[in-house]
């Protein structure tokens, strides 16, 4: 059954009613456009890296060659690389910049302040340490977009943009960024492990990266394997967001887990599943592609994972920019597999806690092992169907006949009065 997600009908009423672009022959939905005009090293803003050394913040701009229209939607791609390395003509970011381009966008790849303390030290980063390059690189992110909407206002319009319709994709890093500018948006919600005394962390949540004055918000954004300080600080009527997340990612957790930078554990993050299920009970417009099997931004140099991250930012897009209906292709004939099923599962109930399965791998029958009660599971396939949900009729010890289940891979969701834990179980 394909996924209905809430309000879903009525946001695709409201944004059909304002869609202004021209999405004739194609545009916006394949490439239409066989070869680009790309503008490098354009400077957007400057400031302060973390060593206190001042550095050139540079955007490079994607234009569909030939194109007739002058005001486009832009889409600003962002890198990853933990924030202390890669560009932003990275594998990770260029291939879907062009191909956006191509489909009648305005495309840019930012670069922005790379860096975190403590770094090489015995201890390694601290949690202020790496929400402080989180911040820099997010103030860098905001400088961006507030560039290109002063290039409409006092550069007439250079790139041929409309500055009502900007949106951010972020991998991994860029992820991050996509998120925080779009939920960290209360000032009392800056972590107080953040020093702003250090180099380049002034002027708040907008910073001082350049452009000050003009506004730094977007319609929407996507997320590809990043995630947010803490999910609570999304609120209804935010910013509708896309994620596609491998449940294997051992570099961003796919949940709530912590992250570490190197060999360090840093903090505990809410990943794109945490951040979904968040929107969900919220009520805002988003989707959520899981990709199970799947590791860290898995669109790089694989064309099938490729192929259905164009999928899901193309249709997810064209919502806004053409009024389509449909915004999460999950369940469509384009792409069969169902959408993930939140069950209306609360954040508390994504916490950690001591359930065991064994065997695992598992062929005829596994054991479900919880330190409290079980009040009931569930088990899905790795495309996201139901497979099979019980009760634990209060027991912390459950056999589960799997003879069954077709051979591969499962994700199995066990509650228990403490809460609810996810764990892979493979059946051989």
């Amino acid at each position: 059954m394909k996924k209905v997600y809430l309000l879903g009908l009525a946001v695709a009423t409201y944004f059909s009613s304002i869609a202004q672009f021209n999405c004739t022959g194609g545009r916006y939905d394949v490439e239409v456009f066989p070869n680009l005009d790309i503008t490098t090293d354009v400077q957007y803003g400057s400031n302060l890296n973390n060593n206190g050394n001042n550095t050139q913040l540079l955007v490079d701009i994607y234009e569909p060659s030939g194109d007739t229209e002058s005001s486009r939607p832009l889409i600003i791609f962002m890198h990853g690389g933990t924030f202390i390395a890669g560009s932003k003509d990275g594998d990770d970011v260029k291939p879907l910049a062009e191909m956006f381009a191509k489909k009648g966008y305005v495309t840019a790849s930012i670069s922005y302040r790379l860096g975190m303390d403590n770094l090489l030290s015995i201890t390694g980063p601290s949690e202020g340490d790496a929400s402080e390059a989180v911040f820099r690189a997010t103030q860098d992110a905001r400088a961006a977009v507030r560039f290109f909407r002063k290039s409409v206002a006092d550069e007439g319009n250079p790139y041929g943009i409309d500055p009502d319709n900007i949106y951010l994709v972020g991998s991994s890093a860029g992820g991050f960024m996509a998120l925080h500018l779009a939920y960290l948006t209360d000032p009392a919600n800056i972590p107080s492990s953040i020093n702003f005394n250090k180099p380049g962390l002034t002027g708040g949540l907008e910073g001082d990266s350049g452009s000050p004055g003009f506004p730094s918000d977007v319609k929407a954004i996507v997320n590809l394997a990043g995630a947010l300080g803490d999910a609570n600080w999304m609120q209804a009527g935010d910013t509708p967001v896309l994620s596609l997340h491998g449940d294997q990612d051992e570099t961003v957790p796919f949940g709530t887990d912590m992250i570490s930078v190197v060999i360090f554990d840093i903090i505990v993050v809410d990943g794109s599943l945490t951040v979904h299920t968040k929107a969900e009970g919220l009520g805002l417009k988003h989707c959520f592609k899981p990709f199970f099997g799947a590791g860290h931004v898995p669109h790089v140099n694989n064309q099938a994972y490729t192929d259905t991250t164009e999928l899901y930012i193309t249709e997810f897009l064209l919502s806004f920019v053409c009024g389509q209906a449909d915004y999460c292709p999950c369940g469509t004939a384009a792409d069969p597999v169902d959408c993930f099923e939140f069950q209306g599962l609360s954040l508390d109930e994504l916490l950690v806690n001591d359930v065991n399965l064994y065997p695992n791998p598992a062929s005829n029958v596994f054991t479900i092992d919880a330190n409290a009660p079980i009040l009931d599971y569930t088990i899905y396939s790795l495309g996201g169907q139901l497979v099979t949900s019980a009760d634990g009729n209060f027991k912390e010890t459950i056999k589960v006949d799997c003879s069954h289940y077709p051979n591969g891979m499962y994700l199995v969701q066990v509650r228990t009065e403490r809460g609810l834990l996810q764990k892979k179980l493979i059946i051989e």
